[in-house]
């Protein structure tokens, strides 16, 4: 029932050598939503997913997804879950459809199953033309597809995609979007991992921002994107000399204080956006103000990450990325 904890984690940590990788981290994912996984690399967001994926036991906090403990009852978990990494896990010796067939079998769906599952996937991530070609003959993108359509083949209830549209073209990326949606909308539970911040934005029910093996936001798209403010009006000036002036017709408007940014621009924020740009022209223009730009702002993602860590989203940590992919 949507609404229960289908991955639910408290305190988690894990440490490679000196390297803290996750430092007690909180998650929890409603069932029949998604949760994004936000952060650089080495953040963390890869050691989380081999935990709770049973790949990886934690020093220390605690773990159940699916309703079963991480460590106690791997087995009967790893019935539960599908997994993309961010490496293809595909047998080079077998063609694209056997691989998925084979992982149908495993999961011992009933007999025809698993071929008419493959022909399905297979058709669904483009792979189709070459359902016969042996893997090794695949480019990269092509086994990065073929993995994710392996995760899909028994319809897990939960499905772990690390950074799973990486690599990908845009039309890839889009059909894997469309793909988790209609998953989602089914009622699977789905915890993404990525760097692409539209992708989270499109894609999260609720969005973890995670940096240096610790939590330092959480909830959803809107929610993170207030943290950092709400609407703001950018005007940029004719003549820069005259900032101090519409700064202080445009006073009225702003919910504290407008600044002044380079260029003859002012970024004035507003705690409403219906009517704002209408009544910033008719006071500028009674000021005297002449205007070259104008333009209603709302905080991106990209604003967030920025704001939060310093840096943006695809820079990675050296070391602590390194540490993480050796786990």
């Amino acid at each position: 029932m949507a609404g229960d904890a289908a991955i639910e984690a408290s305190g988690l940590r894990k440490s490679y050598g000196d390297v803290r990788a996750l430092d007690g981290i909180d998650l929890r994912a409603a069932t029949g939503t998604v949760l994004g996984l936000l952060g650089p690399n080495g953040a963390g967001k890869t050691t989380a997913v081999r935990i709770l994926t049973t790949l990886l036991r934690p020093d220390g906090g605690s773990a159940r997804v699916a309703g079963f403990d991480v460590e106690r009852e791997a087995a009967a978990l790893r019935r539960r879950i599908g997994l993309a990494g961010q490496y293809a896990a595909v047998d080079e010796n077998l063609t694209g459809a056997e691989n998925l067939e084979m992982v149908g079998r495993l999961y011992h769906l009933p007999r025809g199953e698993p071929r008419r599952r493959a022909a399905e996937l297979l058709e669904r991530f483009d792979l189709a033309d070459a359902a016969d070609r042996l893997v090794r003959t695949y480019s990269g993108g092509m086994r990065r597809r073929l993995d994710l359509a392996a995760a899909l083949v028994a319809r897990p209830p939960i499905l772990f995609l690390d950074e799973p549209t990486a690599g990908l073209d845009p039309r890839s990326r889009i059909n894997l979007w469309e793909t988790i949606e209609g998953r989602v909308a089914a009622g699977t539970t789905v915890l993404l991992t990525t760097q692409y911040l539209d992708e989270a934005d499109r894609l999260a029910d609720r969005i973890a921002v995670i940096d240096r093996g610790r939590m330092i936001a959480e909830g959803s798209s809107d929610e993170l994107k207030d943290q950092v403010g709400g609407e703001r009006l950018d005007v940029t000036l004719e003549d820069r000399t005259q900032v101090d002036a519409a700064a202080a017709a445009l006073e009225p408007l702003a919910s504290e204080r407008p600044a002044i940014v380079l260029d003859g621009a002012l970024r004035v924020p507003v705690s409403r956006r219906q009517g704002v740009i209408a009544e910033a022209v008719r006071r500028l223009d009674e000021a005297g103000v002449g205007i070259a730009d104008v333009a209603m702002h709302r905080p991106t993602l990209d604003d967030v990450f920025l704001t939060l860590t310093g840096r943006a989203a695809e820079q990675s940590d050296g070391e602590e990325g390194d540490a993480e992919e050796e786990g």
